[in-house]
């Protein structure tokens, strides 16, 4: 399968996407979205956000060589890919749109830090210092960071950042 990438109008990119479908243009269509969670009415909800505001992702059996039919789709502003490869993403590109294919564009809920996590910190003012979750505030969505700084033990409140298990770094 051959991924294409396309930067819109951020407005117009699922009705980019529909309309890229609709037409036969592409098996598979999306504006990437990421599963947050938000504060409504006083209650944690999950709602979609844009992974990547203005972008839309299409996958297509073969390869395009008619771009023509983008040009009458409104909000489409340049095609983002390896020229040499007829804008076809590649490498590193493509491994993360197939990746975005296999979740259908939607990247969910994801495993968050836990007490007693061992983390570090990324934040430049901290200059990676290692320490260890101790509370998470679940409400606020902090998490309090213990560690040891100058000969002393200290500690912090940082957000907690949504990770995929494959690292655990905290962000200022």
């Amino acid at each position: 399968m051959y991924a294409y990438c396309l930067f819109c109008e951020t407005q117009r990119c699922k009705t980019i996407a529909f309309l890229l479908e609709r037409y036969g243009i592409a098996n598979r269509a999306f504006s990437p979205q990421i599963i947050k969670r938000a504060r409504v009415r006083g209650k944690n909800v999950d709602k979609p956000y844009d992974l990547l505001p203005g972008y839309v992702f299409l996958f297509s059996e073969t390869t395009l060589e008619d771009f023509t039919p983008f040009y009458g789709i409104m909000g489409i502003l340049r095609r983002i890919g390896d020229p040499e490869k007829r804008c076809a993403l590649s490498a590193g590109n493509l491994d993360f749109g197939q990746h975005l294919l296999r979740k259908d564009g939607t990247v969910g809920q994801m495993t968050v830090f836990k007490v007693g996590d061992e983390v570090r910190l990324d934040d430049p003012l901290f200059n990676g210092v290692a320490g260890k979750i101790t509370r998470i505030d679940y409400r606020k969505q902090h998490a309090r960071v213990d560690y040891h700084f100058a000969g002393m033990d200290c500690f912090t409140w940082k957000r907690c950042v949504i990770h995929d298990g494959s690292s655990q770094h905290m962000r200022g």
